[in-house]
């Protein structure tokens, strides 16, 4: 396809439609920075790009996009690892515009725009010390997050950020605008929590909301030799841990910086980082037993909830390479000496290995309730490398995907789709969800996406 006249014409009928928003294409003089997303090995083309600035453009853009039979991508935070917020000779509909939040104390919800970041969502609720659950970085995006799933510091107390979905305000691909919510379209509102963008653009969420201001969150760190004595003393630490706090065994490089030993430094090893939401007393009762280990640093301290969201965004600046596959499962020894051995000879020093510990109140909703994957589970695996050089590509992909596949033997079988980078084929994307879950989004997706129109993501086909 000539993406110049396809550009002219549907910049020509966007604004024959009465867009409002302002429109990029590739003769822009900010079109190289409007159509990159965040993971640098993305490098795609659209024919344009529209900047959303209501829901009725939203309603222009998809029904542009079913008129002209183009790709559809649709952008929120730009923050997906598979390049989803961008497509070579197609629309991309970009929603970082829609990104008000409006916090109702009394009732303890916040609507949040599609293109809202975890960062404007944390701002406005902890002005009223309250929170609801996001990521691990604070320049995520909302929607993408939520959409299919949303793990993060406060999982383990409050749940996933699908599982705190009121409701949802969407335009589906006939151009109407829908609710979906517990008693409103109840089936697309299941679908919506876990099955990815499958069903719709989502411009506003409903959130629930709890009491969340200060938090002790951190890590301690230790050597790599060490990774099987912690991995077993971990492991029976979450056994029995309060719901307060949320936690994750780390594999990684240690930083160079103050709170690290010299010796330490830019050497493999092993973290143990986490976040409670009880007091500093209960804080420190919960972490004693870790903290007798003896670690190398311990940075665990009291500090506001939106800092500890932002603790690593430093660590995942936009335009660097990334690449991430993941899996639920159990962790015993033998997955520990798996992880730890590979650390050795990984090709990039900003290669990690997160294992995230789930149960509390994530495993108390119902297998069922949401299109989420797997709840059963008591860790999730992410496997993830940084790097920057593109000749260097192969060899961290590799070195992501074979470890994965070594980790299988402990897994479920089901995958978080948010921890996956590549596009992935049917059949993957149905093991992912387990065949029972996987034909409900198919029927779901069949009522309100018949044509496929959202195909750019992790499909679910009608």
């Amino acid at each position: 396809m000539d993406s110049v006249p396809t550009s002219v014409s549907a910049a020509a009928d966007a604004r024959r439609k009465g867009f409002r928003g302002s429109i990029v294409t590739p003769d822009d003089p900010d079109y190289e920075a409007a159509r990159h997303v965040w993971n640098g090995m993305i490098d795609r083309r659209p024919a344009i790009v529209l900047r959303a600035r209501s829901v009725s453009d939203v309603q222009i853009a998809v029904s542009l996009a079913r008129e002209t039979s183009l790709p559809l991508a649709v952008r929120g935070g730009g923050h997906g690892l598979p390049g989803f917020g961008t497509c070579d000779d197609g629309i991309v509909l970009d929603l970082g515009e829609l990104r008000e939040v409006v916090v109702d104390e009394a009732e303890r919800t916040a609507r949040v725009g599609g293109g809202a970041t975890w960062a404007d969502v944390d701002a406005a609720t902890h002005a009223h010390g309250l929170a609801t659950p996001g990521g691990l970085v604070s320049t995520t995006g909302a929607g993408g997050l939520t959409l299919g799933g949303g793990m993060g510091w406060l999982a383990r107390a409050y749940g996933l950020s699908c599982d705190n979905v009121l409701s949802a305000q969407l335009v589906v691909a006939s151009g109407e605008v829908v609710t979906a919510g517990p008693t409103e379209h109840p089936e697309l509102y299941w679908a919506i929590r876990g099955g990815g963008g499958n069903f719709g653009v989502v411009t506003e969420f409903e959130f629930a909301l709890h009491p969340v201001s200060a938090v002790t969150g951190g890590l301690v760190l230790f050597p790599l030799a060490r990774a099987v004595e912690v991995g077993r003393a971990y492991r029976r630490w979450v056994d029995g841990l309060s719901d307060r706090l949320t936690t994750m065994l780390v594999f990684l490089t240690a930083p160079d910086a103050e709170f690290v030993p010299v010796a330490l430094r830019g050497e493999a090893a092993v973290a143990i980082a986490g976040c409670h939401i009880g007091s500093a007393d209960e804080a420190e009762r919960d972490l004693a037993s870790i903290r007798a280990l003896g670690p190398a640093a311990d940075v665990f301290d009291v500090l506001p909830y939106p800092d500890l969201q932002r603790f690593f965004d430093d660590d995942v600046p936009a335009g660097r390479r990334y690449y991430m596959k993941g899996l639920f499962g159990t962790m015993p020894d033998d997955a520990v000496e798996t992880i730890a051995a590979r650390m050795v000879g990984r090709p990039s020093e900003a290669i990690e290995v997160d294992v995230h510990h789930l149960g509390g109140a994530v495993a108390r909703v119902g297998e069922d309730a949401t299109a989420f994957a797997d709840r059963s589970s008591p860790f999730t695996f992410n496997v993830y490398s940084i790097w920057d050089d593109p000749a260097a590509d192969e060899a961290n992909r590799d070195w992501v995907r074979g470890l994965t596949d070594a980790l299988g033997r402990f897994g479920s079988g089901r995958a978080y789709v948010n921890f996956a980078t590549d596009r992935e084929a049917v059949g993957r994307v149905e093991a992912a969800y387990g065949t029972e879950r996987h034909e409900r989004l198919v029927e779901v997706k069949r009522r309100w996406d018949p044509g496929n129109l959202f195909r750019i993501n992790q499909n679910i086909q009608p």
